[in-house]
């Protein structure tokens, strides 16, 4: 429990960076993007990528798609991008459970055919998730684009999703991966924070830990202001900042916080006493 949290008549950190989809706030780059997963994902598309600066919010979104994929569907999660595409697989047949003779490719290969047509006939559907896909060699991507061939003829046996930093769309623009990027029904791109979008986004997450009446909102709109000019609308960024603020304003006994405490937060998140990620800037969502 952070020590400000009963200062501010708050239940919990409303600013912790771990991935908590509780927390979640849809702009609409945000439910373009958990829309176009969900669309995918149901539909059976096969590949599907989403995009997006670091801190922008693409882990939580996977979470979150995690939490609402239909209870029928199998699902794996692979938060460490930088192994071999056999490595990659033991980790996802241990989140499906399944049981492998022998720890060869071919033996892993067989066990997730054999994984796949059974969940396939008993009405159910199987999703491989992959973060930091940007990571990918080029030859296990080219492995994935492999193994989406396990198909029917109506539709994929496994649905795999790559999210990345926005280099994993020039890595699938290769020339040597024309094949894979063919497969991929459009590329999801998340954005950053509009400027309007923050204040409603630092509200939400008070809300979420406590705090519903607007008498009880702690930043003032000064205060907002002066958050997205330091982190340009980058989720982590922000959540990072509002963290160090309410930690300044419970040590100076402040309720409400104006633009000197963010200012003064941002000197100390920069001195060094704290890790602070640099926010990139952003915009609006799309889908290519």
């Amino acid at each position: 429990m952070a020590v400000y949290e009963t200062f501010y008549g708050l239940t919990e950190n409303p600013f912790n960076i771990t991935p908590d989809p509780r927390f979640l706030f849809l702009t609409p780059s945000h439910r373009a993007a958990l829309n176009y997963l969900e669309y995918g994902v149901e539909e059976r598309k096969g590949f599907l990528v989403v995009t997006g600066e670091v801190g922008v919010g693409k882990t939580l979104l996977i979470r979150t798609l995690l939490q609402r994929v239909d209870s029928r569907t199998e699902t794996a999660l692979v938060m460490n991008a930088r192994l071999t595409f056999k490595e990659l697989m033991i980790l996802a047949v241990r989140d499906w459970n399944l049981p492998v003779q022998g720890q060869t490719k071919l033996d892993l290969l067989i066990a997730l055919q054999e994984y796949l047509v059974d969940v396939k006939n008993h009405g159910g559907n199987v999703l491989l998730i992959i973060d930091e896909a940007q990571n990918l060699s080029a030859e296990s991507l080219e492995e994935f684009r492999l193994l989406s061939n396990m198909e029917t003829s109506t539709q994929k046996l496994l649905q795999i999703v790559l999210a990345g930093q926005p280099e994993l769309k020039v890595i699938l623009n290769q020339h040597g991966l024309r094949q894979l990027r063919q497969r991929i029904p459009g590329i999801c791109d998340i954005k950053s924070l509009d400027p309007d979008d923050v204040g409603d986004y630092v509200r939400h997450r008070q809300s979420v830990a406590g705090l519903c009446a607007p008498n009880d909102w702690i930043f003032d709109e000064a205060a907002i202001d002066e958050i997205y000019r330091n982190t340009e609308g980058i989720p982590r960024s922000i959540n990072q900042l509002c963290d160090r603020a309410l930690l300044l304003g419970y040590q100076r006994n402040m309720k409400v916080l104006g633009s000197r405490e963010i200012i003064d937060a941002m000197d100390a998140l920069k001195s060094g006493d704290v890790h602070w990620t640099p926010a990139r800037r952003g915009g609006k969502g799309f889908i290519e």
